[in-house]
């Protein structure tokens, strides 16, 4: 009986794989005769090899239930007639009567279903295909890319041109730059060789003059040499704009529009040229003071200097600063000017008066006192001594004042220079000079603006190391003066 059942149960299977995947016409045709006609008697069954034979007859096996597809019974308007359907004849077995399909109803929507799948996946390979392409076309493309060299100049070089190098650029930055200044043939060029350079990491932002039609091993090679850096310029504390000897050695210190000659000078030997000393006082001179860029704040006062080739003094601060070499005199002080300008407002010398009582260019001509007359740590006891003798009216009487007008200069004056009238000489008039003296550092600016709290009215400096005593007593100063002569200090050099 188990050869049997596993018979049963093999056949079973196999004609349930066949009627819902291999179902044609004549199946169904024969499925639907069946129901009048045994099997038996029907000749088109003959050819079975196991027509004759139910393996659900007497047996052991029909104690179960034949099993039957709920999914045979689903009503679908393609598969079914409208018709009551036909009975079927039923085995010992307890089996449900299933409607009679349609003749080709199922094989029909399986064709249906088979051709519009193909069409499906037609489509899907097509785009696959079109897919394919293009991976394959990108691929070779950076392929081909990757190992084509970029376009690059032979070279020499030619005749240097500016380029600006802005604060944070990147090398991919710098490069774009260097191709639009047609100082490389191509920015890939430039890059290639600038990450290959451990100078790079060493740029400061600024003016740079490089030969154009450079290789881009070249052009890397040039703005990280010393040499390249051009329109790069540095203001010490207390510089003034004009040059000054010195009384006791006879050396010249270099004034502002020294400094910036010097800085504006482009090429070598015949080549050579520069912004000259003369080209920028004459330009420091004009009329116009908004094309020099004088600030508003300071714009009435300096209206008003009486030597026009000293108006723009203190309004150059100290610091670094850079500009474009090719650029004309007026255009570099404009840049100079304005700048410094917003370097002076970040402290917040427009506010300043609360403290002080001070207009902002006043407090810009008390920082330039501070500056010529302390050291750092007195500064901001110095701008309350001026603040306070300006309260009462009592003139400043500083040296550094008298020296601004001198050609020769020295930390002691003469009774004769102290006897000179000048706009500047605080001897000889109360009150400010008519301009600042010098370019005051952050640090005598800050100090101008928030004096230290005291009564404080005189200050000498009384030795070589530079100790600086104060008192409101005018006794106590002159004992104080004893000191530094004592010190040799306060001699002149005349």
């Amino acid at each position: 009986m188990t050869d049997r059942w596993a018979q049963a149960e093999a056949r079973f299977r196999q004609r349930e794989a066949e009627r819902r995947y291999r179902r044609d016409d004549k199946a169904w045709e024969r499925s639907r005769r069946s129901a009048a006609t045994p099997v038996a008697d029907d000749p088109e069954w003959d050819d079975e090899p196991d027509a004759g034979w139910d393996p659900y007859e007497d047996d052991d096996t029909a104690v179960i239930p034949r099993y039957v597809d709920e999914d045979e019974y689903i009503d679908d308007e393609d598969d079914y007639d409208d018709a009551e359907p036909e009975p079927r004849p039923r085995s010992r077995a307890r089996t449900r009567a299933r409607p009679a399909p349609r003749r080709g109803g199922r094989a029909a929507a399986r064709r249906a279903r088979e051709q519009q799948g193909g069409r499906r996946r037609k489509l899907l390979w097509a785009a696959g295909a079109v897919v394919l392409v293009l991976i394959l076309g990108a691929g070779v493309y950076k392929l081909v890319n990757r190992y084509t060299p970029a376009e690059d100049f032979a070279g020499p070089g030619g005749a240097p041109v500016i380029v600006h190098v802005a604060a944070g650029d990147t090398a991919t930055e710098i490069a774009t730059t260097m191709e639009e200044a047609g100082v490389v043939a191509s920015s890939a060029a430039f890059y290639e060789a600038a990450v290959q350079n451990e100078g790079m990491s060493s740029i400061q932002p600024g003016y740079y003059a490089i030969p154009e039609q450079s290789p881009g091993r070249d052009a890397v090679a040039a703005l990280v040499s010393p040499e390249a850096r051009v329109g790069n310029l540095v203001i010490s504390e207390g510089r003034q704009l004009h040059d000054q000897l010195d009384v006791n050695t006879g050396a010249r210190k270099e004034g502002i529009y020294t400094k910036i000659a010097a800085a504006s000078c482009l090429g070598a030997d015949a080549e050579r040229r520069c912004v000259t000393y003369e080209q920028l006082e004459e330009a420091g001179a004009g009329s116009d003071l908004a094309v020099l860029g004088v600030p508003e704040w300071a714009m009435d006062a300096v209206r008003q200097v009486p030597d026009r080739r000293r108006q723009l003094e203190g309004l150059i601060a100290a610091g670094s600063w850079d500009f474009d070499p090719n650029s004309s005199a007026q255009e570099i002080l404009r840049k100079l000017v304005s700048e410094s300008a917003a370097s002076y407002e970040a402290t917040g010398v427009l506010e300043s008066g609360v403290a002080n009582g001070l207009s902002p260019y006043e407090t810009l001509i008390g920082a330039s006192l501070v500056e010529r007359e302390a050291l750092p740590q007195d500064m901001s006891k110095v701008a309350r001594v001026i603040v306070n003798r300006l309260e009462i009216g009592q003139p400043l009487q500083f040296d550094s004042t008298v020296n601004y007008a001198l050609d020769k200069t020295e930390v002691a004056t003469t009774d004769a220079d102290r006897a000179q009238t000048t706009p500047w000489n605080t001897y000889a008039m109360a009150g400010l000079p008519a301009t600042p003296i010098a370019a005051p550092s952050i640090g005598a600016l800050e100090a101008m603006e928030k004096p230290e709290p005291g009564d404080w009215l005189y200050f000498v400096t009384v030795d070589k190391e530079g100790t600086t005593l104060f008192t409101e007593s005018y006794g106590e100063h002159l004992q104080n003066i004893e000191l530094a002569l004592e010190s040799g200090i306060l001699d002149s050099g005349r």
